[in-house]
């Protein structure tokens, strides 16, 4: 293949997106090669300068597209930049294929500085002027309505928890104060009922029904016998109402069998039988009915009339 031919097989450009360029900006050069299926062609390769004051801050890499007539077009961007104020001659680009370089047209690059220097004061002035960032109000205010919002839930969800918690203190209180007015034994026989209603023990929660047994009876007991038994283990409750038990026997032994088996249930994972839970409560109600003061019938009033005759 002679030179004319190989002259209109390869054709080569480069161009610039602009030939004039602010000192700091950036702009591409664009480098192209069309060529016959056959023919190979290789870019330029360059480092990080283009040439001397004209950087390259970024390639892509070579894309090859096929044309309608079957031809190759391979293009290249390069970006380049320059912080020199300076009117650039770019010299012709050479592509290479085989043993034949080809060039292209030579380039030339306005770089311009706008900012006016002070060159008597010998001075450094930026590239761009000092930018300062305006004062976002709304943010400020949107986080000062958070935290205030924050605070303000805080603060309702603080005194409600006290209300409530007062409220409750006060509805226990007026409960304490109205068993209190009424016999230990009404009380005690009342909560014995509930338990037997609530079926606990059936459910399988041995431990809640054991504790809530045992309250009851501390409680009874305390009011009855006037001791701590609310504060005292099961030992020291027996040790203290065994001399008051002297004439029977038979109910505190029931009452040392129940608070037994209570801590077994309780502190050692004790699994009761049936038999043994219903009995439990059985002998509960037997120690409230049996420990409760017998009511002194009252002296019937005689007639004064039946009292002469």
């Amino acid at each position: 293949m002679n030179l004319l031919s190989i002259l209109l097989t390869i054709v080569v450009s480069a161009q610039l997106d602009s030939v004039q360029l602010m000192i700091g900006d950036q702009c591409d050069l664009r480098l192209q090669a069309t060529t016959d299926k056959q023919e190979q062609v290789q870019f330029p390769v360059y480092g990080e300068e283009l040439i001397s004051g004209i950087e390259i801050t970024d390639r892509t890499m070579i894309d090859t597209a096929t044309l309608q007539n079957g031809r190759l077009q391979l293009t290249q961007y390069l970006t380049v930049t320059s912080f020199k104020d300076s009117l650039f001659y770019i010299p012709p680009v050479a592509f290479v294929s085989g043993t034949d370089t080809f060039y292209s047209d030579p380039l030339s690059l306005n770089v311009i500085q706008p900012f006016e220097l002070d060159s008597a004061q010998n001075s450094i002035t930026d590239i761009k002027p000092v930018y300062r960032a305006p004062i976002w109000w709304w943010g400020i205010l949107r986080w000062v309505l958070l935290a205030l919002a924050v605070a303000g839930i805080a603060t309702g969800a603080y005194f409600l928890a006290r209300y409530l918690r007062k409220r409750n203190a006060a509805d226990n209180n007026e409960t304490i104060e109205e068993e209190l007015l009424r016999p230990a034994e009404e009380v005690a026989i009342e909560k014995l009922d509930k338990i037997k209603e609530e079926k606990i023990w059936q459910q399988g929660r041995q431990k809640d029904y054991h504790t809530e047994l045992t309250d009851v009876l501390r409680e009874y007991i305390a009011r009855r016998f006037d001791i701590s038994s609310q504060e005292q283990t099961s030992s020291e409750i027996l040790e203290d109402i065994q001399p008051l038990l002297k004439e029977k026997k038979e109910l505190f032994t029931s009452l040392k069998k129940m608070l037994s088996l209570a801590d077994l249930v309780k502190f050692a994972k004790w699994n009761a039988m049936p038999d043994e839970n219903e009995q439990s409560l059985r002998d509960a109600y037997v120690f409230v009915k049996e420990t409760t003061p017998v009511k002194e019938e009252e002296p019937t009033e005689v007639d004064s009339s039946q009292a002469t005759e």
